[in-house]
């Protein structure tokens, strides 16, 4: 199995997408979306802009 984006609709009606590991865990979810068109253009926007996103470690260790 491949890693996925999994568009779905919540309990309040909302699109929301989740994004998969090869194993089939959830990595991350997204916040509600009124319209799929706005979930699939998140996900879109994340596979076009996230390749080289840094990450920002905030914790004091």
């Amino acid at each position: 199995m491949a890693y996925k984006f999994e568009v779905y609709k919540d309990k309040a009606g909302e699109f929301r997408f989740r994004f998969r590991a090869s194993n089939g865990e959830a990595m991350f979810s997204s916040e509600g979306y009124k319209a799929k068109a706005s979930a699939m253009s998140a996900i879109e926007s994340i596979k076009k802009n996230a390749p080289g996103a840094e990450t920002d470690d905030t914790t004091k260790e």
